[in-house]
């Protein structure tokens, strides 16, 4: 072969080795032979052989090992990888969009020009901001860009006169404000995805395109600080519903929210967030529960650890309870029908703020924060059952909204998510009540709370008059209702006297059921005080829903006539149920928001303290249980109390209680029910109650009204192994 050092050509040997695919005389080949000939020998090794036989693949192994040890192989390969027909193909593609330099220069003044302030015109500034934005090319001389800079200022400088005088909701101020976010933030994609969806087609932009227009926004239009101040003076869009489509400030706000750039530049927010919020209508907007989620995360979590304060500023009590204004009776109603989403959305705030709250109450111990709680004073004036019942209504208009109300009802108040209330709700607005409303004559809405307060001045001679205005009252709706609730409440020991007949007992009883699925916190309240012992009720002694949560046996001391009251009885065990649930709920968050005890109490060393801080939660969460069971357990043994026949009857008294048709017999039913459910719910009750004991003469009663105590089959070889006699027979 000689020597082929300096060979610029296929020698023939190569030649007919390459055409023979004579492998083993292409290994004999020099390095520069061999050189010479790798494409073809690449893409000899990459296509699949119609050959394939045994010599064949071992001829591939040494023409692969041949080629492994040469550096160019790599870019062969991927040269030989590129579809050069797609490529001719998107590059015939490209050449034939590029207008000529004449033409983009007309291109660009016509989209850089200064249309009327009409619908039109906002459109069109609309569309030639996102023009520019997907053929940056057209800008490519220093006085082009002058040009474009000069626009893009006037834009700035009109856009709120554009909106005011176009009569639109959604201008190019927006867009604007939303694309120097973007860019600061560094979300191309996004300002791509919005470029697309406003022009209405999709092109293919490179984020490289863009990087001359972000440094002219992020650097000479828009720096940060001048986003952030700019943003919180745009004007809040006026009844934002669905309905508003396009760019809105409040695309604008959660984007700087989102990048903590009002607590970064130090700038309050609340203002405008709490007015958006109160210029809100139905059909609910899709970005208004974010925008909510994120500022309540930038009200409790600071933008760093180095700067704790660097927080945004909630809406206080005093804003809240403006909106709630007049929430009784028929102000509430006509309010309601303007104000409902943002009454809504504000007890969304409230019950996603206390839920994160407590969700980060370690994290704020550890960086020794505390952002305030708002006060139960405040969640006592706001009808939040009424609230879930008319956002139940207007599912298809609020979105989510309703179901996450729900889920939040259920985490902080399960006293208000009852099954018994739900079932009782639907009754109460089903066909059959709405059947009743049509036919109600005029005097049934013509009575008054006074009327209503001075027919109960003349119970004990005439109870006609007390019964008439109620069973008018049966045919109101639950919220036509509510102005009677504290005349109905206060009345209620007037009841209790052996003369009152049973029906008006059981009138009072459904129109109680009826409030309770509108205002029932508040009933709860007013029905506990109103039920108090004489003795109690002279002294004037009001509880407090806080005292209530603290302490759910405040129900049962009440006067012991309620206890052989059915009507009233189921009442009374309605509110020992909730207020029992209630309890739950307040020590679980009461544990959660005292969780800086446990840290400020703690040693020093970062190991101890961690350790320390964990026993202690062990601690009070197992005492809190103990608490809970205790309360449980002494709620169920006071009830069963309550199932014995009175000790101080007459013998002709005891027997009528003996009988199956007595009111002994009805209240130990209304007992039983109740016992049922509490044992379901929490086996661990019926076994505490059963050794700790209760009389055996209520055995027969229990076994045969409580379904649920064929669960202590599970732990009788256990009661029965007790050494006391009596424990064992009881």
């Amino acid at each position: 072969m000689g020597d082929s050092s300096s060979l610029q050509y296929v020698s023939p040997y190569a030649f007919e080795a390459m055409q023979k695919v004579d492998v083993i005389r292409l290994a004999a080949l020099s390095d520069p032979e061999l050189r010479l000939l790798l494409p073809c020998l690449v893409r000899m090794a990459l296509c699949a052989p119609a050959d394939q036989s045994q010599s064949w693949a071992q001829d591939k192994k040494l023409l692969l090992r041949l080629l492994s040890g040469v550096e160019a192989v790599n870019s062969i390969v991927a040269l030989l990888s590129v579809d050069f027909h797609a490529l001719e193909q998107d590059a015939n593609k490209e050449q034939q969009l590029r207008p000529t330099d004449e033409e983009a220069e007309q291109v660009l003044q016509l989209m850089t020009s200064r249309p009327p302030a009409t619908p039109a015109g906002v459109r069109f500034v609309s569309l030639s901001f996102c023009m520019l934005l997907a053929f940056s090319t057209l800008v490519s001389t220093p006085e082009q860009e002058q040009l474009m800079l000069m626009w893009l200022s006037w834009m700035i400088k009109e856009e709120a006169y554009f909106e005011s005088t176009a009569g639109v909701s959604a201008s190019f101020g927006e867009m604007l404000l939303l694309v120097a976010m973007y860019f600061h933030s560094n979300q191309l994609s996004a300002i791509i995805d919005l470029v697309c969806s406003t022009l209405g087609m999709k092109i293919v932009i490179k984020p490289s395109s863009l990087s001359r227009m972000k440094t002219i926004f992020t650097q000479e239009i828009f720096t940060e600080q001048v986003v952030t101040a700019h943003a919180v003076r745009v004007p809040v869009t006026s009844n934002l519903s669905a309905n508003i489509t396009g760019f809105l400030p409040i695309h604008c706000i959660y984007q700087l929210l989102r990048s903590r750039a009002f607590t970064k530049h130090k700038v309050s927010i609340k203002d405008w967030i709490y007015t958006q919020i109160c210029e809100t209508t139905t059909p609910l907007h899709q970005q208004l529960i974010p925008l909510i989620d994120v500022y309540i995360n930038s009200i409790i979590t600071p933008a760093s650890k180095s700067s704790p304060e660097a927080t945004n500023k909630p809406i206080t009590e005093q804003e809240i309870l403006k909106v709630f204004q007049g929430h009784a009776g028929e102000n509430f109603r006509q309010n309601q029908c303007s104000k409902i989403t943002t009454q809504l959305l504000l007890l969304y705030y409230l019950l996603s703020y206390e839920e994160a709250l407590l969700a980060n109450s370690k994290t704020l111990a550890a960086m020794q924060r505390k952002p305030k709680s708002y006060s139960s004073l405040l969640m006592d004036q706001i009808p939040i059952k009424f609230l879930i019942r008319q956002a139940q209504g207007l599912q298809q208009e609020l979105g989510g909204l309703h179901s996450a109300l729900l889920r939040l009802l259920a985490t902080n108040y399960p006293h208000l998510c009852i099954v018994d209330d739900w079932i009782c709700e639907e009754e109460i607005t089903g066909t059959d009540a709405l059947l009743r409303r049509m036919l109600m004559t005029h005097s049934a809405k013509s009575h008054s709370p006074k009327q209503l307060q001075d027919a109960f001045l003349q119970l004990q001679s005439n109870h006609t008059q007390v019964m008439q205005i109620l069973e008018h009252l049966t045919l109101l709706c639950a919220s036509d209702l509510i102005p009677y609730a504290e005349v109905l409440t206060a009345n209620m020991s007037q009841l209790l006297n052996v003369s009152v007949a049973r029906r008006l007992l059981q009138t009072v009883n459904k129109l109680w059921m009826t409030l309770n699925t509108v205002m029932p916190r508040r009933l709860w309240v007013m029905t506990v005080n109103a039920l108090q012992p004489s003795l109690k009720l002279a002294r004037s002694h009001k509880y407090t829903q806080n005292d209530l949560m603290i302490d759910p046996l405040i129900v049962l001391r009440c006067d012991a006539r309620v206890l052989r009251c059915p009507p009233l009885m189921d009442i009374t065990l309605h509110m020992l149920n909730g207020y029992l649930l209630a309890s739950k709920a307040y020590l679980n968050s009461y544990l959660k928001e005292t969780a800086d005890q446990d840290i400020k109490s703690s040693p020093s060393n970062a190991m101890a303290m961690q350790g320390q801080t964990e026993t202690m939660e062990v601690t009070r969460e197992e005492l809190k249980n103990a608490l809970l069971s205790a309360q449980d357990s002494a709620a169920v043994q006071i009830l069963l109390e309550v199932c014995l026949p009175s000790e101080d009857k007459s013998p002709e008294q005891l027997e009528i209680e003996d009988s199956l048709l007595c009111n002994l017999r009805e209240v130990q039913c209304l007992i039983c029910c109740l016992l049922h459910q509490m044992f379901i719910a929490d086996p661990n009750i019926a076994k505490l109650v059963h050794f700790q004991g209760y009389p055996c003469q209520l055995l027969p009663l229990t076994v045969a009204g409580i379904p649920s105590m064929h669960i202590c089959l599970d732990f009788i070889p256990e009661l029965i192994a007790q050494p006391e006699l009596e424990k064992q027979v009881t």
